[in-house]
């Protein structure tokens, strides 16, 4: 694709580009330069660089120097209406092929947008001449939904692009679709350089061993809902908002629509402005939430993965991750909602309820795109499992609870410790839980005037109870969801009964008189 000097700083309409921006597009051009016709390009740009800014000025220069045509594929209607948008800003005179779309003119134009599903019927229709396509650009390019459609371009320069490129499917990698990877500006440096703002990630144990993995290879949307529906998840959530992000404006993520509304209830209830955006909303309620959202300085908006692309509101302030995920490309999407910087922000907050943060990392951490580019089976294969990334967890309570039992010195009980005590010992694994019981009885009673407040303190301690259950089903080797749901509930029982049976026995031993009648 021989384009003589790029005229880069010739630009007056559109956007301007950033010297990185334009560093891509030389290494682009270059590699177009010299490869064969039927090249296929990749290129990595973290969310929030501005690949469409990139991609929108190689069609205006490629369309200068050719005669040929250019097409470009997303994956959303969406998409397709922002890319178009900006080869307007762009000079780049484009057309839409949707469903709707006339293509009686298309001998007019030189440059289409088109959805991958709806390019794909016409293309089988033989309703859209592609005779003379001499580049063909791929956004999002990890979405394996194009490939199909590589078959109707033998001869033609292929440019994908995208922030991950790691496949959406393990099935299918990229690299065996693409010829090379190129890698742009990292996170950090884009952080660095003040184009994206810092993430502030506060991370919160969650059990998971109760998700199933489905074969897309991601925990499905019913263990999901199974576990983020559930009242002590939705009180962690709205919790960690209050403790991180309270008066911020808020997009959380769930998986499965019937938790986001879980979530809406939860927040409407508490008093929050909240609304909830799902796939089954219609054109010109999407319009009015979104609308509503962009306007309101503290507004909260729950979703399922549908705002992960083609959503662009620099004015987010905090991403709630209120599911687990396996992916690294959803991880990075759902984040990278947050880091578009203002004038009045350079930083925002991520609060993670899915171990997110202990399976990939911090958000902007050093990857190594080429390796899991070449081997993406040597990266996923090295991503912790849940067992392994809960065997390091310490529970740990929230400043404000621990103020409720400040009378306590030490709070934290050792459940794997004590186990292997009790085997040791030839005693029953039971006692653990009993000795478990005994010691949050203690602190409840520690901090109480009488049975009623032990018992009310004693309802702050879900999390904690939920954490030491945990840990004890994985020393004993039995985890079934049933087994451990009704663990949970009878240690609760137990506890609340240890506290009646023996409150004034316990009160008298650690202040050395009795409780006052």
């Amino acid at each position: 694709m021989s384009v003589k000097t790029l005229d880069l700083q010739e630009r007056t309409e559109g956007k301007s580009l950033y010297s990185y921006q334009k560093g891509a597009i030389n290494k682009i051009f270059k590699c177009f330069e010299e490869a064969p016709e039927n090249y296929h390009l990749l290129y990595q740009l973290p969310t929030g660089g501005g690949k469409t800014v990139i991609f929108s000025e190689i069609v205006r220069q490629y369309l200068k120097h050719h005669e040929k045509r250019v097409l470009i594929m997303t994956h959303r209607i969406e998409l397709c209406k922002q890319t178009s948008r900006m080869l307007d800003e762009f000079g780049v005179t484009n057309k839409i092929i949707d469903s709707k779309a006339d293509l009686s003119d298309q001998d007019d134009f030189k440059c289409f947008v088109a959805m991958v599903e709806t390019l794909n019927n016409r293309l089988n229709d033989d309703k859209l001449d592609i005779s003379d396509i001499g580049l063909v650009i791929i956004d999002e390019a990890h979405y394996n939904s194009f490939t199909k459609l590589f078959k109707f371009f033998d001869n033609v320069f292929v440019l994908g692009v995208t922030a991950t490129p790691l496949s959406s499917n393990i099935n299918l990698p990229m690299k065996d679709n693409y010829n090379e990877l190129i890698v742009g500006e990292t996170i950090g440096s884009l952080i660095e350089n003040e184009f994206l703002a810092r993430a502030n990630i506060y991370s919160y144990n969650v059990g998971l061993t109760s998700l199933v993995v489905g074969a897309n290879g991601d925990y499905t949307v019913k263990s999901s809902e199974d576990l983020y529906t559930n009242t002590d998840m939705l009180t962690k959530l709205i919790q960690a908002y209050e403790e991180r992000a309270k008066g911020k404006k808020t997009l959380i993520f769930n998986n499965g629509i019937n938790t986001s509304l879980h979530v809406y209830d939860t927040f409407r209830r508490a008093g929050y402005p909240i609304a909830h955006l799902d796939n089954n909303n219609t054109k010109k309620e999407r319009k009015a939430i979104l609308k509503w959202f962009k306007e309101t300085p503290d507004a909260i908006l729950t979703s399922v993965s549908i705002l992960t692309t083609g959503f662009d509101e620099p004015t987010v302030d905090c991403i709630m991750l209120n599911r687990a995920t396996k992916s690294l490309t959803l991880y990075y999407q759902m984040i990278g909602r947050g880091s578009r910087i203002l004038k009045n922000k350079n930083t925002f907050t991520v609060i993670d309820l899915g171990n997110n943060l202990h399976r990939f990392g911090p958000w902007g951490s050093d990857l190594d795109w080429q390796r899991i580019f070449r081997s993406p089976n040597y990266y996923l294969d090295g991503i912790l499992s849940d067992e392994d990334i809960e065997q390091n967890f310490r529970y740990e309570m929230p400043d404000d609870l621990r103020a409720e039992f400040a009378k306590s010195e030490e709070v934290y009980f050792d459940i794997n410790k004590t186990y292997i005590s009790s085997v040791r010992n030839g005693e029953s694994s039971k006692v653990v839980l009993e000795r478990s019981i005994a010691q949050h009885a203690r602190i409840c009673i520690e901090n109480s005037e009488d049975m009623w407040d032990a018992l009310a303190l004693a309802k702050l301690l879900g999390d904690d109870i939920d954490y030491r259950i945990g840990r004890y089903t994985k020393c004993i080797s039995k985890s079934t969801y049933n087994f451990v749901d009704w663990l949970k509930e009878d240690y609760r029982k137990k506890l609340n009964a240890y506290i009646r049976s023996n409150f004034d026995e316990v009160f008298e031993d650690i202040h050395g008189f009795p409780p006052e009648d």
